[in-house]
């Protein structure tokens, strides 16, 4: 600026420098903001090569023995980098006693045993002394086969019978007899219970959809078609309504219910375009009978959530999603939150941090995460009563908790709020009531896993049949879903579980009867066909 433009009065100058100082500032200021959006567009970069690059497992690099804890999604070679496979085992048989040789675990006693008798020669049973030898023991060894797959034809033969000498005449009823055919699961079907079960279980237990299975069955000899095998699908859910509603009754009378949702594709929907998103619901409840249910609905609304839920009075387990905040508010209702939500945007943070990221606030809020899940691991591996547990969670836990909310708390207002340490840590203080509120009861866990878990399978399926062709297909995915998780929760295999449940429905003719068909309430059979 020129000076002889400057003005002489000292009121004018002071106003100009003044003018002079604001600009300055808002320019700084103007600066400030766009090197917070560039840092912020920075670590979304790079958190995007991140996931897209690096390891999908949330497992650290290397961590020390005392920081380890589970991953949400460990892949398998992970685990076998970690654990290298084990010799065969053998099992060694002597008279006093039998003993088994480290290695792979063993073989389950409950498959079929065919033996094979492998002996010496007659000549070797005769001692070089002239006696003969006696038999002292035995050497085991066990090896799996497999029968290939073998689809047979059951035929319901019902012999007919009719008077040859009044072909009917003396009586008014009908002129042939013949008994009525057993009641079927599927009416004027060429489908049983146990066909049924097999093809479900493919489809819901091991993402192989319809199509495949179809060309699987051709191999056989069997024309099965993939729109035969969608309508046994939809007239087996439709079926087993009843056994599904004994199961909502009973995970809304427990104690605690884990909720979760995940985006699903369905086409057909009323109003909506093919592209729209909708969500598959779970939710996991019951004790020690867990049950879990899935449920389709177009919207993430949290009214979904309220009906779920019904007339359920406990503690309700979800992550950070709005949508349960009303819910979890309502009278006789706790709601508990999901530590490791919390965890993994730190674990994010981390991932888009500096080389020194690993000495900052984001990496110290995972170590003390992860004594938690230490302390709590040991408490399970000891089988802790709910009083120890409660003790060991005030005595090591707690403390651990108040150690993390002072270090947000004085961390909140020294890094950028959208960036993602900066979102991590009121994401954190956002949720810090709900999730310390499992401290105070040893049926919860300090995370959401439980039902997360249970979505997997369905979200490997998602994978491979990539959306679900009519809401009507959806409800029926959502009803088989929740049959096998259910049986698989309960120890069962599903398809056992599934053969049994639909020859079990076909005869039921009561609440009763049903009743009966829940998988606590059933014994394990063998056989199916």
């Amino acid at each position: 600026m020129n000076a002889a433009r400057l003005p002489d009065d000292p009121l004018a100058l002071k106003e100009l420098v003044a003018a002079f100082a604001a600009d300055v500032a808002e320019r700084d200021r103007q600066l400030a903001d766009k090197d917070a959006l560039i840092e912020e567009l920075t670590e979304q970069v790079r958190l995007l090569k991140a996931l897209r690059f690096a390891k999908s497992s949330e497992m650290r690099e290397k961590p020390a023995r005392d920081e380890m804890q589970y991953s949400l999604f460990d892949e398998a070679e992970a685990v076998v980098e970690e654990a290298p496979a084990a010799e065969e085992p053998e099992v060694v048989q002597v008279p006093a006693h039998s003993r088994k040789k480290s290695g792979r675990k063993a073989i389950s006693p409950d498959l079929p045993r065919e033996e094979v008798i492998i002996d010496v020669p007659e000549e070797s049973k005769v001692c070089p002394c002239g006696c003969s030898k006696e038999r002292i023991g035995e050497v085991v060894s066990e090896k799996l086969y497999i029968i290939p797959q073998r689809v047979g034809v059951k035929r319901f033969i019902r012999p007919k019978y009719a008077c040859r000498r009044c072909e009917g005449t003396e009586d008014d009823g009908p002129t042939v007899c013949v008994a009525p055919m057993p009641p079927q699961f599927i009416e004027r079907g060429i489908v049983t219970p146990g066909l049924l079960a097999y093809i479900l279980a493919n489809k819901f237990c091991d993402g192989l959809p319809f199509y495949r299975q179809s060309r699987m069955f051709d191999r056989f000899g069997v024309d099965i078609s993939r729109s035969t095998m969608s309508s046994w699908a939809l007239q087996a859910a439709e079926r087993c309504e009843p056994l599904l509603e004994l199961m909502r009754e009973h995970m809304r009378a427990g104690s605690v219910i884990n909720l979760d949702e995940t985006p699903v594709q369905v086409l057909k929907e009323p109003s909506r375009k093919n592209t729209s998103k909708s969500y598959m619901w779970v939710a996991r409840g019951g004790g020690k009978k867990p049950v879990v249910l899935f449920r389709y609905e177009p919207s993430r609304s949290g009214n979904v959530a309220k009906e779920i839920v019904g007339n359920f009075q406990g503690y309700l387990q979800t992550d950070g999603y709005a949508g349960y905040n009303s819910i979890g508010e309502a009278e006789g209702i706790t709601h508990v939150g999901c530590l490791v939500h919390v965890r993994r945007k730190f674990d994010q943070a981390m991932k888009v941090g500096s080389k020194n990221s690993k000495k900052g606030t984001a990496a110290t809020v995972m170590n003390l995460i992860a004594k938690i899940y230490k302390h709590e691991k040991q408490a399970r591996v000891a089988e802790l009563d709910s009083e120890a547990v409660l003790a060991m969670r005030n005595e090591k836990i707690r403390p651990i908790f108040e150690k993390i909310h002072a270090l947000l708390m004085s961390s909140v207002n020294k890094v950028p709020p959208k960036g993602l340490l900066g979102r991590a840590i009121t994401y954190a203080l956002g949720q810090w009531r709900q999730v310390e509120a499992y401290l105070d009861n040893p049926q919860l866990t300090p995370d959401n896993n439980i039902v997360e878990n249970a979505i997997r399978p369905f979200a490997i399926g998602r994978k491979n049949w990539l959306f679900s062709g009519s809401p009507r297909g959806a409800r029926a995915s959502a009803t088989i879903y929740s049959l096998v998780e259910t049986a698989s929760a309960n120890g069962w295999n599903p398809i056992e579980f599934l053969c049994q449940a639909f020859e079990g429905l076909a005869t039921a003719k009561s609440p009763e009867d049903v009743k009966a068909l829940l998988p606590w309430n059933m014994s394990k059979n063998e056989s199916v066909e």
